[in-house]
Formats: structure tokens, sequence, C-alpha cells
């Protein structure tokens, strides 16, 4: 676990919009708790990325309530907050400049949502070379309609989202099996 960061993907207030709808995993938010508690214990590196969008309509805007980190793992004055306007925390960011000149090979995904931008940073992650750790019930999903009309529950979303990092872009873990290996 040395030169290690956790990674908090847009837990923002923003996905307590109804526009959502049905979400699994209402406890992603209590475990990214606990590895918070952890990783600020320990010293280690923590970086938010924040997802902000220029539509002053959108519950992402700045201006709009939805854009704040939710209160839970709010950041403290030292953590990184990045912001970012695409899924992928490492496109139009210094994400992975700050990564490299801070010689931090590993990084611990978490945050919202399990197929749009936790699943984009896990691939790029993975794909650049980082030694990845997804942890699986650290993050969440939304049910989703395909273009075919066909409504996949959350759970579903977020398992086959999973599924497909598995061991290819990712080392999945549960919160409790990454504490345990810390520990």
């Amino acid at each position: 676990m040395k030169n290690n960061a956790l990674i908090i993907i847009d837990v923002q207030k923003a996905f307590d919009d109804k526009k959502w709808g049905e979400r699994n995993n209402l406890s992603a938010e209590d475990n990214i708790r606990k590895l918070l508690t952890l990783w600020r214990k320990k010293g280690w590196q923590v970086i938010y990325i924040q997802h902000m969008s220029d539509n002053p309509s959108s519950v992402f805007h700045p201006k709009n309530e939805g854009f704040a980190i939710k209160e839970l793992v709010e950041p403290i004055e030292e953590e990184i907050i990045i912001t970012k306007k695409v899924n992928s925390s490492f496109i139009g960011t210094n994400l992975e400049e700050f990564l490299l000149l801070n010689d931090i090979r590993t990084l611990i995904i978490t945050g919202l949502t399990t197929p749009h931008c936790v699943s984009t940073t896990t691939r790029m992650s993975g794909n650049l070379g980082f030694n990845t750790y997804l942890i699986s019930d650290a993050t969440a999903a939304f049910g989703m309609t395909d273009h075919n009309d066909n409504y996949y529950d959350a759970d579903t979303i977020h398992d086959t989202s999973l599924a497909t990092l598995n061991e290819e872009f990712a080392t999945i873990l549960t919160t409790e099996q990454l504490i345990n290996v810390i520990e």
C-alpha cells in the first residue's frame, strides 16, 4: 500500500436528485467514509474528483446545490480537489501529472457512479499503468434504460460494470477486504 491514493469520484449532492431513479448500494458513502477515516489516520493521499457542468440548469453546475461534495465525506483543507467536465478523471485535469510527480502508483477508486465516471476512470487508470483497485461496495449505480427501451435495475448495472473491469483494468475488492489487507 506504499505510494497510494484514495480517489473519491463525484460524491456530490447532485446524485441525491430524484431524476436519477432507483439506486443500489445505499451504503456506498458510508463505506467511502470508513476508507477516508483510515486514509487520514495513516496520513495517506486523498484526492477528490468533482464533476462540474458549464450548463447553468445542470445539477452539477457550480452555482447549484448539487455541485457540493456530500458532508459525509467532505474534504479537509489539505486534501486535493480536482474538477472535471467529462467522465474520466484523467481527461482535461492534472490528475496523472500530480500522481506521477508524487510517485503515487497505486489508486484505490471509489465514488459515483459505477458505469460512468468510476468505470471510465478505472479503465484509464489501468491503461496508464497504475496499480488499480476498485472498491465494489464504495460505489453505486442507478437503473438504466438502453437503446431498445429495455430497463436494467441498479444492481444489474452495478454488477455488470464491475464484471467488465475485474482483473482487466482493476482488482475488485470490498471495503472490508481492503481494510483487512491494510491492517
